[in-house]
């Protein structure tokens, strides 16, 4: 998984996704959303990565600049019948209806995404109440996830970590040194291959917490294919 980094050019801020990977030379690419990622050797110094960039910086804003002619205008949700939204890799059509009792409900049937509501006509109260299924969702997911790869790690001397969600822009996961990981509620929408991936990496990070040769040999150890998970994870469209 990659980190996020900023470095300052002239006003401007350019913010880039650094990963690290068995490479002899630095990469830069800016891609038609505008991201911008980098790709160093393993065991780079962070610094020196940041001070690279910024010798590259009107290059990628030039690209950037290039790219954001062709941006499409996307709608944003209007969480009505119709939608699709996606859970755990698979899409799925939204149905919105009255609900017929007091209560009010999300449920998974029949391959829909069926919230019964008090309001069907209220889209942002619809739409909170879809945020809070797939919050649950998540907590069962990640936890799942957790306890099937902690054994693992159990003689490496860390605790079994307490796991927070927590919305985060640039990042899937993260993790601090009192043996808490964080991740992103929105990474439930993603399969489970891809999750586990976010897990395993952020438990790496409990027992090595830089992404040095000693943290991928870890990640390598624990799940051989987290290169082809990665790259699954970044092509999935959300």
């Amino acid at each position: 998984m990659s980190d996020t980094y900023e470095v300052e050019f002239g006003n401007r801020t350019i913010r880039y996704e650094l990963q690290f990977s068995e490479r002899k030379t630095l990469g830069i690419d800016v891609h038609p959303d505008l991201r911008v990622t980098v790709t160093a050797p393993i065991g780079s110094d962070s610094d020196l990565v940041a001070e690279k960039v910024r010798k590259r910086a009107p290059w990628i804003l030039r690209q950037q600049r290039d790219f954001s002619r062709y941006l499409p205008h996307l709608p944003l949700r209007q969480y009505v019948s119709g939608e699709t939204h996606r859970y755990l890799g698979k899409q799925y059509r939204l149905k919105v209806m009255q609900s017929q009792t007091s209560y009010e409900v999300v449920k998974l049937l029949r391959g829909r995404l069926q919230v019964y509501a008090a309001d069907p006509s209220d889209r942002e109260h619809v739409g909170a109440l879809l945020d809070g299924w797939y919050r649950k969702r998540a907590k069962v997911v990640f936890r799942e996830g957790l306890d099937q790869w902690f054994p693992r790690f159990e003689r490496r001397g860390i605790d079994y970590p307490e796991l927070v969600l927590r919305v985060m822009k640039t990042r899937w996961g993260s993790c601090t040194p009192g043996s808490r990981i964080l991740l992103n509620p929105k990474l439930v929408q993603a399969p489970k291959q891809c999750i586990h991936y976010v897990i395993v990496h952020e438990l790496c990070h409990l027992v090595v917490h830089d992404h040095s040769a000693e943290f991928h040999a870890l990640l390598g150890t624990v799940m051989p294919d987290w290169e082809e998970r990665k790259r699954k994870l970044n092509a999935f469209e959300f």
